[in-house]
């Protein structure tokens, strides 16, 4: 089968962000969805360190200090963006104003449980950063990550067991191997990479399929 790249990831999902929707992308994978935007569609940015109308990356050495994503990332500003304080993006957040959020993950449960800060391990560094306001804040979530682990195990499980960000929040997975709805019906797959369906999903997941 023939994984999809980062960027093929980015753009099959930024597909699928509707007109006028404000987004915010978490740090990470997720970051690179802001250069994959449909030409045309218009799609308001939002970063929780304080950025409404954030543009793509800069070109090369044209990159502005001060101008950053909550990653540290340099970014642009639309016409007609803003910025302002982290304690008002956080009110915009946990106020439900963002249509959608794109976070990375650990793990995802078949319900939507999402695991995305710690993994448990002794040696870890907790990361929740706005994760958990993201999660609850935002209309609906997404979440980019790949299907497996380095040890080639599932992430999308029956259960987490890494500890949990927000229960029963993710709407759709784009990972990749495939874009994966999650429905009260169960796991719904709306795409899939070249040399994959859905039989020889399931056995990668070990998880049933519709």
């Amino acid at each position: 089968m023939k994984r999809w790249s980062r960027d093929e990831m980015a753009s099959r999902l930024a597909r699928d962000i509707p007109e006028g929707a404000v987004v915010n992308l978490g740090i990470g994978l997720p970051t690179l969805v802001a250069a994959h935007l449909p030409a045309g569609r218009e799609i308001i940015l939002h970063s929780e360190n304080g950025l409404l109308g954030m543009g793509p990356p800069p070109a090369a050495g044209f990159e502005d200090a001060e101008l950053i994503n909550a990653g540290k990332q340099p970014v642009t500003l639309k016409p007609g963006g803003s910025f302002f304080h982290q304690a008002d993006s956080f009110a915009m957040m946990r106020g439900g104003h963002l249509d959608l959020c794109v976070l990375g993950a650990f793990q995802v449960s078949v319900r939507g449980d999402l695991a995305n800060w710690h993994t448990g391990a002794a040696d870890a560094i907790p990361a929740v950063g706005g994760a958990m306001d993201l999660a609850l804040g935002a209309k609906q979530v997404f979440v980019m990550m790949d299907l497996l682990d380095r040890e080639g195990k599932p992430k999308l499980v029956s259960e987490c067991s890494y500890p949990l960000t927000a229960t029963r929040c993710v709407a759709r997975i784009y990972s990749d191997l495939a874009v994966l709805e999650i429905t009260p019906a169960g796991l719904r797959l709306l795409d899939c990479c070249e040399g994959l369906d859905l039989s020889k999903l399931q056995g990668l997941l070990g998880l049933p399929l519709h």
